[in-house]
């Protein structure tokens, strides 16, 4: 089992083996929006690179990790082992950009994460984002993970900057770094966002 542990509030159980399965229904919902060119920031195990590429659409996925690229890649899907806030291929020509399953909380900073995504997508680019349902608001803090083996052994990483945001919240984030929330949407109990360029 694998928990976040904010530094400040209870654990979070991690839903792993999800995102180790095959693509859901809120991710068909999210693939629905897509029409074109992907990038899918944080791309774990690439369950949603691989129902893109399925629906037909150009993804890419991008993850820090060298195993969560490794696993994407035997998908049989491309992805990169990149930082998001590095140079990454196409910027400012992406039709879509992914935060999903809680990645909207990479960096610890949620307008700083927005802000690069509004460089990467071109002008009726789109970002869809996963978000908190509305009451928690904007949470930025120091979190850690936490896993248990079956035969009980706890593993703790180091702590790292993480950040929450609702649909509330959402907005006026958004609204800071020229992108204006086009939709709030829900599938099941989570919920996203869809955001695109404010018009000047």
């Amino acid at each position: 089992m694998h928990w976040l542990v904010p530094g400040d509030g209870p654990r979070i159980r991690l839903p792993v083996r999800r995102w180790h399965g095959p693509p859901e229904p809120a991710t068909a919902a999210v693939v629905a929006r897509c029409a074109g060119p992907t990038l899918d920031v944080g791309c774990g195990p690439g369950r949603l690179a691989l129902a893109l590429a399925r629906a037909g659409h150009t993804a890419v996925g991008v993850d820090i990790s060298p195993y969560a690229v490794r696993l994407t890649r035997a998908r049989g899907v491309v992805a990169i082992h990149r930082d998001v806030f590095a140079a990454l291929p196409g910027e400012g020509r992406w039709a879509h950009v992914l935060l999903v399953d809680g990645n909207i909380g990479i960096g610890g900073d949620p307008q700083r994460l927005l802000r690069r995504c509004r460089e990467l997508i071109g002008a009726g680019g789109t970002v869809l984002v996963e978000l908190e349902p509305p009451g928690p608001g904007l949470w930025r803090g120091h979190a850690r993970l936490t896993s248990r083996s079956p035969a009980g052994d706890v593993r703790r990483s180091k702590a790292f900057r993480w950040a929450r945001l609702d649909t509330v919240a959402v907005h006026d984030t958004a609204r800071a770094v020229g992108l204006a929330v086009r939709d709030v949407f829900a599938v099941g109990r989570r919920w996203f966002g869809e955001l695109v360029p404010e018009r000047s």
